[in-house]
């Protein structure tokens, strides 16, 4: 509300899932309640008079439950692996001082540390955000290309530290020398961010990454899944970490519908032998939550492809083919849709983001287009107009509430301001969203600029396995209780 109260009432609020409606609701009703101490001369002078905002197009509100299958694929940006691998919150990093190497210190603290105390493995904090510039330029893009990048910025430092044998007058020594502390904290910055990379490389071309990995792409592109628990049970045979197969079977629970309860009963008594009896609660606590059902249950709640039944899954079936979620095609190196952050797997909760902001480009992918470039022409965006019979396959509700003020008082302000070349559009993620989503959020960001200006908001960052760490924490709990 407080953005409402500085900038004025959302024209628009556009949603999808059953608690953004209640969000939705929250909003007008406070509205309702600002009116009502507004004609009673009891609202706060600074909210007297809202009018919905000059500069704001929509608020976009996407539910997390809408998407579960998304956060459960490995993330393959850059900044979504360091999430994934080393953890990021508020911005940094705790990296080992064996990859990065030790911060810094001042040479009266340098000296009072022994060698002993040196070597131990310390963690160092890292800070990521838009202050480093090298990792600005790394942060949303695939994997696969970081290599190239930060090649290219080594060579480009290298020609820049040599240009100070080519300087001939005291002018150009100077201007070297004025430039030398930019040059040392990118020097700094690609050592730091080279071993970063080279240890995320390490675990990448691992034999098990390639696997699971595997099982996650054929899941994501609606290949059988059964055809994958073979692999899965040789990762439970090989210790590897309990979250990362519950994460492979939550995974195929939400893209399949479901599991054969035979494979569900066949998963359960593997892992509870592999890990521990106690994981049957976790087992309990993942089913509570709705992440890993038998498909007898979970079948009979998948939304309809058409018709007005509602039910309570997401049907990605019906949406990867109808969306386009899949798009083998993709430049990782010079992406042209948004799939590039997931390696050729368009994250659902951003392409329904695109439905309401990209009309036009999703329309033409569902018709089997190849991804070309957006079109940058001014399009009116009404909501979910044009959607409406895909985006019921989504879970949830699906709403798009106009918000009106006094005509004459509008049309007066339009008079005086005029419209406002860059419209806002606030995308809000209720529930949690990835780094790899705000990278796709951001790659639409840049193709819409300057026409709008797109705002990621969101309750916090997630990732898969923060989600099955709720689940073995909700599983120990019932146990204690």
């Amino acid at each position: 509300m407080g953005i409402q109260q500085r900038h004025g009432y959302f024209p628009r609020i556009v949603g999808k899932g059953d608690n953004a409606r209640r969000l939705a609701d929250l909003l007008l009703r406070m509205r309702k309640e600002l009116d009502a101490e507004e004609s009673s001369g009891l609202a706060d002078p600074s909210a007297r008079g809202l009018l919905p905002s000059a500069d704001t197009e929509n608020l976009i509100i996407i539910d997390r439950d809408v998407d579960f299958g998304t956060p459960l694929l490995t993330q393959l940006t850059y900044e979504g692996l360091i999430d994934e691998y080393v953890g990021i919150k508020n911005n940094q990093a705790d990296v080992d001082t064996s990859i990065v190497g030790q911060a810094p210190a001042p040479q009266s603290q340098e000296s009072s540390k022994t060698p002993q105390q040196a070597k131990q493995g310390l963690k160092r904090k890292i800070q990521l955000d838009a202050s480093d510039l090298l990792f600005n330029q790394l942060r949303d893009a695939n994997f696969a290309i970081v290599g190239d990048i930060l090649n290219k910025v080594a060579r480009r430092l290298e020609n820049e530290y040599e240009t100070r044998h080519s300087a001939k007058t005291t002018n150009e020594l100077r201007d070297f020398v004025n430039r030398l502390p930019t040059y040392q904290l990118e020097h700094q910055s690609l050592r730091i961010h080279t071993n970063l990379a080279e240890e995320i490389m390490r675990l990448t071309r691992s034999e098990t990454f390639r696997k699971i990995l595997e099982v996650q792409q054929n899941n994501a592109a609606g290949a059988d899944p059964t055809y994958q628990h073979e692999t899965i049970e040789e990762l439970i045979a090989r210790d590897i970490p309990l979250k990362t197969v519950l994460r492979l079977l939550c995974l195929e629970s939400c893209m399949s519908g479901g599991l054969r309860p035979r494979d569900m009963e066949n998963f359960k008594r593997q892992i509870v032998q592999a890990y521990g009896h106690q994981h049957l609660l976790t087992f309990w606590a993942l089913e509570k939550m709705e992440l890993l059902q038998p498909r007898s249950s979970a079948t009979t709640m998948l939304l309809p492809a058409s018709g007005a039944q509602a039910g309570t899954k997401t049907n990605y079936g019906y949406l990867r083919k109808n969306l386009r979620l899949v798009i083998e095609e993709v430049s990782e190196k010079d992406p042209n849709d948004i799939s590039y952050v997931y390696s050729g797997f368009a994250p659902l909760s951003v392409r329904l983001v695109q439905c309401v902001l990209q009309k036009s480009y999703i329309l033409s992918l569902m018709k089997g287009g190849t991804p070309a470039s957006v079109n940058n022409a001014s399009t009116a965006s009404p909501g979910w107009l044009g959607f409406e019979d895909v985006v019921k396959s989504a879970r949830g509700s699906t709403f798009s509430i106009v918000q009106k003020g006094d005509d004459k008082a509008v049309r007066a302000r339009q008079t005086l301001s005029g419209n406002a070349a860059t419209k806002t559009v606030y995308v809000f993620f209720l529930g949690g969203i990835t780094f790899t989503e705000i990278a796709a959020l951001r790659f639409i960001a840049a193709q819409e600029a300057p026409r709008r200006r797109i705002i990621i908001c969101t309750t916090g960052v997630i990732s898969g396995d923060r989600m099955m760490d709720v689940a073995i924490e909700k599983g120990s709990f019932a146990k204690a209780a």
